[in-house]
């Protein structure tokens, strides 16, 4: 008779796991608990997980011990907490490519979510000192200005402050943009010659706080691109993304 590859726990190996279960900070058990839960689907991103009064008789601990497996795992980026809402699971880290210049919407998209966007401003205005050298353009010279704010699947995932050279997307003060990014005009209307990145963590200024919905001061990951076209600058843009949530990527070769 052939012996069955599953072997029933005797027990010996039954003891041999409580005790190794048993020797675990209380804590630690319970964040073993939630992170369980959550990757067998009882919990989905975004989805409230139990309050700590509830965590609280579930295992008949302190609430001090619960608190600190709920901020630890907060601490990792597996749960969020909202100020009076309640403890949620956290969404994955969303991507960006830095080898190649994308739309977001199209990377939102690409991951089968939607992306929609917030115009917050659209005007024309005199390009200070060090703007003007980005531009190779003389001080106070006219340049296109915008701030859009980005969502996928309704969280705001990036605020978008970007100035534009005239002469190479006159007509970028016409365009709709809740149906089309400045990416994506801008590659049609100035095809691209070239890019330089920076990529910096920052704290979030109160504005950029408040269009990202996080907390004043929180660390942004902040990516600041410069495009040419036509021989000349045509973009100068500063993307803040909440750190908590977004990760570049990219591979060579």
């Amino acid at each position: 008779m052939l012996e069955s590859p599953f072997r029933r726990a005797t027990p010996e190996s039954s003891l041999e796991h409580t005790i190794a279960q048993d020797s675990l900070p209380i804590f630690q058990r319970i964040k073993d608990y939630l992170v369980g839960e959550i990757a067998a689907g009882r919990w989905k991103e975004g989805e409230v997980v139990p309050s700590e009064q509830a965590l609280v008789r579930q295992f008949g601990v302190s609430r001090m011990t619960v608190n600190r497996a709920v901020r630890e795992l907060t601490a990792e980026h597996v749960l969020t907490r909202r100020q009076g809402s309640g403890t949620f699971v956290a969404p994955k880290k969303y991507q960006a490519t830095l080898v190649e210049i994308k739309s977001i919407a199209d990377e939102v998209r690409a991951r089968g979510h939607a992306h929609r966007s917030a115009l917050h401003l659209l005007e024309q205005a005199p390009a200070s000192e060090p703007l003007a050298r980005q531009f190779d353009l003389a001080a106070q010279a006219m340049l296109f200005h915008s701030v859009i704010v980005h969502f996928e699947n309704e969280v705001p995932i990036q605020v978008e402050d970007r100035w534009v050279n005239p002469q190479c997307a006159p007509d970028y003060l016409l365009q709709d943009f809740a149906s089309i990014t400045p990416n994506e005009h801008l590659m049609a209307a100035a095809p691209l010659q070239g890019a330089t990145y920076s990529i910096e963590a920052l704290p979030a200024p109160r504005d950029i706080a408040e269009m990202l919905a996080v907390d004043a001061r929180t660390c942004c990951l902040v990516l600041k691109r410069v495009t040419s076209s036509l021989e000349r600058v045509a973009s100068v843009v500063t993307m803040w993304h909440p750190g908590q949530l977004y990760q570049y990527t990219g591979s060579v070769g």
